[in-house]
């Protein structure tokens, strides 16, 4: 964090779940550490609908929202947070109440806006009352999210997306865009595929996510598009004289419609690829080069 800090950024993203609330609570003694001034600067952002612990409730009903998000201010040692997003769609509390609850937080000061995380597009239609809603509220008079142009609460989506993840692609960040929503991809990197460490016909590296970790990429290993875009990206990074890190980045950032991208450095070394990614200019031809063989 001192060296995210020292570089430029002054966002942090976390969630009640990290770390069974470990993660905000180093980010709470970092800026305490830091002092009032640097508090003013950094943006929070935090999470919830996940469970804390083995065996803990998760999901979005009001109540659990309003505790999850007091507790979070209370590890984080802050009495508002900028963004606070739902982690995940509850299937069985209508998305009006949550709504609801988010909606009275917002009023009394305790979060500048909120939005929602790992949604698809028809939930996302749902949320902003462009699909009959799943089950009905039980407050009457309120259906959907309350559109962002009227209420300036709800405005944000958080979903994986990079080079290899292109779901978003089909409604989402359409709908973000029509909609004027910001867009936040994670997983930018995939995993660590878009570094250049996995290489075809090769067996992964020791230590490498996919020997540790490999649940959510294994199906990767069997793609051989896959394996045409890491070369072709790794072939227009070092034309570029970067990395195939960065040039995948870079090619996140320079859509208009994502407005900042998620990463997860675990190491000061690892901030270089984003930072490198700020100044790297694509436009639409050398997009479509990179993007062309997954497609």
């Amino acid at each position: 964090m001192d060296a995210a800090w020292e570089s430029g950024i002054t966002t942090f993203d976390t969630a009640d779940a990290y770390g069974g609330g470990r993660s905000e609570r180093f980010i709470g003694e970092w800026l305490r550490a830091k002092g009032p001034e640097v508090r003013q600067e950094i943006v929070l952002s935090t999470k919830t609908f996940n469970p804390m612990a083995q065996g803990a409730d998760h999901g979005l009903a009001p109540a659990r929202v309003r505790r999850q998000l007091e507790s979070s201010l209370d590890r984080l040692g802050v009495e508002r947070v900028d963004m606070f997003l739902a982690h995940a769609w509850d299937p069985d509390v209508p998305v009006a109440e949550t709504a609801g609850a988010l909606d009275e937080l917002v009023t009394e000061g305790k979060v500048g806006a909120y939005g929602l995380s790992n949604v698809d597009g028809t939930e996302l239609r749902e949320a902003l009352g462009l699909e009959a809603p799943t089950a009905e509220p039980s407050a009457p008079g309120r259906k959907s999210l309350p559109p962002p142009a009227a209420a300036g609460s709800f405005g944000w989506v958080q979903n994986s997306y990079s080079l290899l993840d292109r779901e978003a692609e089909r409604e989402v960040l359409p709908l973000c865009a029509e909609r004027g929503l910001g867009f936040t991809p994670f997983s930018p990197l995939a995993g660590g595929w878009l570094t250049g460490k996995y290489r075809r016909g090769e067996p992964p590296p020791a230590g490498s996510r996919m020997t540790t970790r490999p649940e959510a990429y294994r199906h990767l290993v069997q793609d051989e598009r896959v394996y045409d875009v890491l070369e072709s990206l790794e072939a227009a990074a070092a034309k570029r004289g970067t990395t195939p890190a960065a040039l995948a980045l870079a090619w996140l950032l320079s859509d208009p419609r994502v407005s900042a991208v998620v990463v997860g450095p675990r190491r000061p070394e690892h901030l270089g690829p984003p930072l490198e990614a700020a100044g790297v200019a694509l436009d639409d031809a050398a997009r479509a080069a990179l993007s062309s063989p997954w497609q």
